[in-house]
Parts: structure tokens; sequence; C-alpha cells
């Protein structure tokens, strides 16, 4: 492993410890997310809590945290495993912000977002899948696990290259979710457009 290598991986956290979520909060007085709604400071709970325009400014910049790494990395020659793992520390930065007392959320649009270097065909996938059982279940953490559960099939079978670590980001947000399993079991988990 270069040193060139170790230093995506940190530059991948440190991106991905800047919480949007928190700072778009900030700018529009919404409060902490991580003490609101769901608790989790991510696009779906700004939603409940501020509407449209903060979602979309939380989401753009979360699935950019997973983007723009990657991509670097691509054209900086990491090899296809090395390329993937950035993608992993991206998310871990997100899930466990330097920046935030490492109280962060669950990732899953930082992930959606460094699949989109990896293939076009794979990231469309993850995402039609995403809104797919979004929509028809209206709960965001049944198609974020629905989707990362598929996630390294998915990749198996379009990328192999990048099938492990892409299961260990799968895990990673799985385990985030572990709350929102019991929930749905119980049916007590609150609906994208439900406002707690």
């Amino acid at each position: 492993m270069t040193a060139l290598t170790i230093l995506m991986f940190s530059l991948a956290y440190l991106l991905g410890s800047i919480s949007s979520a928190i700072l778009v909060s900030r700018l529009f007085n919404l409060g902490d997310p991580r003490q609101q709604g769901s608790g989790n400071p991510g696009a779906t709970n700004i939603f409940r809590l501020g509407g449209k325009i903060p979602a979309f400014l939380v989401l753009t910049f979360d699935l950019l945290k997973g983007t723009i790494p990657v991509w670097f990395s691509y054209y900086l020659g990491l090899q296809p495993v090395h390329l993937a793992f950035v993608a992993v520390f991206a998310c871990l930065g997100h899930m466990y912000p330097l920046f935030f007392g490492f109280n962060g959320g669950k990732a899953v649009a930082t992930a959606l977002g460094a699949t989109l270097p990896l293939g076009l065909d794979l990231a469309a996938l993850l995402i039609v899948t995403w809104f797919l059982v979004s929509y028809y279940s209206g709960y965001s953490s049944l198609a974020s696990l629905v989707t990362f559960a598929l996630a390294p099939l998915f990749t198996w079978i379009i990328k192999p290259d990048y099938a492990l670590p892409v299961a260990i980001l799968s895990t990673l947000i799985i385990v985030r979710h572990r709350k929102n399993i019991i929930r749905l079991i119980f049916n007590q988990e609150t609906k994208i457009r439900d406002k707690n």
C-alpha cells in the first residue's frame, strides 16, 4: 500500500466527517438534527424538520462526499480494491465524524455517491432499488436495508473486483440501522413523510 493510497483514505475520512445535515440545520435554524426527529443527521430527517430545500442540499453534499474522493482516487490510479476502500473511509467519516464528536449518520447517501465512479450501471441499480422500496413501503430505512443487503450481489455480478469492500460497506450500513430494524419489526418505524 502506497503513501498516496493512505493519504486518499485519510482525505476521504476527513471529507466524510463534514456533516452537511448539521451545517445545513444551522444555516436554516433547524436545531441539531441529532436531537430531533429520528435523531439521524441525514437527508430524510432534515426533510421532516425543514422541508425539501434543506433536504436537497444535505442529500447533494452527502452524495458528493462519496463521489469526490473515489473519483480523485480513480484518476490517481489507485488499484480497484483500494479505490473501493476509499468509499468505505468516506462512509466511516460520515458515520463517525471527527469534527462532530464521532456522532454521525448512517451514510446511505454517501455510499450511493461513492458507487457512481465504480460504474453508472451499478449506481443506477442501487438507486433504483432504493427508490422502489421507499416508494412502495414509505420507509427510508427499509429501502436502505434492502438496497445494501443486495449491493454485494449486484456488485459481484457487475463489478466483481469491488464485491468484498462493498460487502464490508453494506455490513457497516446495516449495523448502523440496527435500531431501525427493531422498530420495523415492531411496526414503530417512522415513514419518510411523517413529521414525528
